[in-house]
Parts: C-alpha cells; structure tokens; sequence
C-alpha cells in the first residue's frame, strides 16, 4: 500500500508538471511572437482574416464577469443552506437535503446547459432582458450559480460540523440565542475551511465549459451588459481546439495559458490569505500567554 500510494503522488506530479510544460512550451512562443500586450490587451479576436487578431481581452472581462456573478449567487445561496442544514433544518430532513444536494454534483455540465437554454435564456429573454436577448452573462451566471452549489454547501457544512460543539454549548450558557451562537462564534470558527469551500467553487466556476457555451451566445465582444451575447476564455479554446490548426491553434493554447495562470494566482492568494490569517491568530495567542 505505502508503494501504491506513493506511485499516486508522482503520478500526479507527473500529470502537473507534463500539462504545465505542455501549455508553456506551446503558448508561450505564441505570446511573445503576437506580443503581450496585444495578445492580453487586444480587443480583437479575427483568426481567419486575411491580417489575424488575436486579442482575448473581452473574454478575460467576460470571464472575470461570469465567475464574479455566479459566485456571488452561489455564495449566497449556498452559506445559507449550509448553515441552515447544520443548526435550523430538523434533524431527519438534514440528510435527505444534503443527498438531494450533492446530486446535483453527479448532474453532467451539458445537462445544465440544456436547461439553461431552454429554460432560463427563454425567460430571461421575455421577462428580464430589456434588449430581448437572453444569451449572456446573466444566464451563463445563474447556471453556474447552480453547478458550484454542491461544493459550497458540502465544505461549508463539513466546516461547521468540525468545530467543536462545545463552542456552541459555552455561547448559549453564556446566554447567547441560537442565532447569535451560529452567526458570531461558530461561523467565524469555520471561516477558514469555508473560504476553501469558496476558492473551490470559483475554481469550478472559472473553468467550465460546456454549459457556459450553450448559454452565453459566444460572441468575441466586449462585455457591455448582462444580457449581451458574449465569450469566456473556456469558451473560446473549446468552439476552436477542434478546427484549429497553426497560429490559431497556438493562439487557443496561449489562451489556456493565461487561464492556467489566473487559477495558479487565486490558489496561491487564498494560501497565503490563509497563512497570514493563522500567523495572526498564533501571534495574538503568544501575546495573550506573555500578557498571563
């Protein structure tokens, strides 16, 4: 077993460090042939023309669009149902909620995709859209609002349940109600593997792919509204990695790579957020047992 676990753990490094060479090696080139600034900046994407453009800035603001909004849906959403299935849900319905839940994680991304437009581009499109489209940012986000609810609530509640419960017996003896014990000493208490829950779903809202296709419209603009039919950066490498070939296919590639680097850049700011955070927490309690 130790040698099985330890082929699993090269085997993964293998599989990062191949695919990080595989990205760089080949968009990298691309990059500084184009040019950074006109590569990053540019605000054309024409590959087939007779002079290409190859600018993905639209679709680095549509993508920072889409994450934004869908995780502030889900975030809200989501916390809430995880903190009611810990301490306001009855006990006997907390484990059906919770299986009905994690189902949706087991759902294909097609599948939602499908939904979405058939569903919610139509309504948006005659209920909401003031322009009478229902393809963009708004229905590519309420989508993904749904697809990272799995992962929310699941880390959410698995943080919650993992402080001790004598937190909560010590607020309510001390004559706190059963909300001001949730809210101000167990949420806070489980706000570090929360925030986990949240840099995984933003993780999973940045680099989904099929359902955003099917419901965001796919046009190379910059983003002007929320109901705008628009392109993410998933999207573009995935309506073009098929047909592609030259400096279109280097330009798909470069484009991963400026995906690959903007999840590397979140995980490390949230481990050094959570780093800072603990070296705060053990300097105030070294401070509390000099002062003692």
């Amino acid at each position: 077993m130790r040698g099985v676990f330890l082929f699993s753990a090269v085997f993964s490094i293998i599989a990062l460090v191949t695919i990080t060479v595989f990205l760089f090696a080949s968009g990298v080139p691309f990059i500084a042939k184009t040019g950074f600034t006109k590569f990053l900046f540019g605000s054309d994407w024409i590959p087939l023309a007779d002079t290409p453009s190859y600018g993905i800035f639209p679709m680095i603001v549509a993508s920072l669009y889409v994450t934004a909004l869908s995780v502030v849906i889900g975030i809200g959403i989501g916390l809430f149902t995880a903190i009611a299935l810990y301490r306001f849900c009855p006990r006997r319905l907390v484990a059906p909620i919770r299986q009905m839940i994690n189902l949706l994680a087991g759902i294909p991304s097609v599948i939602y995709g499908l939904f979405g437009m058939t569903v919610i581009v139509p309504f948006i499109r005659d209920y909401i859209s003031p322009s009478g489209v229902g393809y963009g940012i708004l229905s590519a986000s309420l989508v993904l609002g749904v697809m990272i609810l799995p992962t929310i609530v699941s880390v959410s509640l698995d943080a919650l349940t993992g402080v001790p419960n004598t937190y909560y017996e010590g607020a309510l003896a001390l004559g706190a109600s059963k909300e001001q014990a949730t809210f101000k000493i167990m949420l806070p208490a489980a706000k570090s593997g929360m925030l986990a829950g949240v840099v995984l779903a933003i993780g999973r809202a940045i680099g989904e792919t099929m359902a955003v296709i099917m419901v965001i419209g796919g046009s190379p603009e910059m983003p002007e509204s929320l109901f705008q039919s628009v392109r993410t950066l998933t999207a573009n490498i995935a309506m073009g990695a098929m047909e592609s070939s030259g400096d279109t296919l280097a330009a798909l590639i470069a484009t991963g790579v400026v995906l690959f680097v903007f999840t590397l850049i979140l995980n490390i700011s949230f481990s050094v957020l959570k780093r800072d955070k603990s070296d705060k927490h053990t300097e105030k309690k070294r401070k509390w047992g000099t002062k003692k």
